[in-house]
Formats: C-alpha cells, structure tokens, sequence
C-alpha cells in the first residue's frame, strides 16, 4: 500500500504494478537521461527515470506479464541492460543494468502519483549531456553531467 515514503507505478494498460520507496536509502537517485540507448528504448529524445533498490521494489500485480529483452551493444557504457516490458501494452516499466547490480532503474513516466514527478523524484542529475539535442535545454535544477556517472 502506497504511503508517503512509497509510492506504486503501473504500465499503460495497468497489467503491471510495482510498489517502491521514494526517499530513503533505498531510493537512490533521480535523473534524465539523454544518451542513444535511452532514445530509442523511449522512442523520444530522453528519459527520465529513478533507482531503487531491487530489494524495495515489489510487484503487486502482473510480474508474469513482464517481459524481458537484454542487450549490451547500443549501451553507452557498455554494460548489460535487462529491460522489463508489460506483455500486453508494451510499457518499459524498468531496466536492470550490469553496472549497477541490485538496483532497477525505473521510469518517472509510469509513477501512479503524478505530484510525485514534481516533488520526490523531480530528476536530480542530468546525464549524457554531451548527446543531448539541441533544441531541449535540459533539466536546470539538475546537476549537469557529460557522461553516465550517476554517483
């Protein structure tokens, strides 16, 4: 049950809820991303996500729905990437990437609780911004960062 130190995401069709922490230890970061990969993976010129912890992720309803495509060779740091598909909409709910084992990288998009977009998980850092696109000036309150080092 949502509360508010947690909060739940769902996919488009709603198949597919996760429960997750949105401050606290176990709510790592938030952060736009603008490198290719996350172009495509978003089919839009970034994405905006959070990590958490895998262990404070949990799945209310549809985890037999997901489903799962990796890759490495679009990956800017060349890491695995595991994304996390609802089966019946096709909403990328979450990525798991080798680089940062135990952790999900999930989407800001798919939060239930839209004040939450603009309060606890208004993106933090701002990564890649050497491929961001011209016309887009980025996340101002966030800090700014060339690469992918989310630390």
């Amino acid at each position: 049950m949502a509360s508010p130190e947690r909060a739940t995401a769902s996919c488009f069709c709603s198949s597919v809820q996760l429960e997750f922490p949105v401050e606290g230890k176990d709510m790592v970061n938030s952060f736009v991303c603008n490198c290719t990969d996350c172009r495509k993976i978003t089919a839009s010129m970034f994405a905006s996500n959070f990590i958490v912890k895998d262990s404070s992720l949990k799945h209310l309803k549809g985890q037999h729905k997901l489903t799962q495509y990796s890759q490495s060779k679009t990956v800017a740091s060349g890491n695995n990437m595991t994304n996390f598909f609802c089966s019946v909409c096709g909403t990328l709910m979450y990525r798991r990437s080798s680089g940062f084992p135990g952790m999900s990288i999930t989407r800001i998009g798919t939060v239930d609780d839209l004040k939450l977009h603009e309060t606890k998980l208004k993106p933090k850092l701002e990564v890649f911004t050497k491929d961001r696109v011209s016309w887009f000036p980025g996340v101002q309150s966030a800090e700014q960062r060339e690469d992918g080092d989310l630390s």
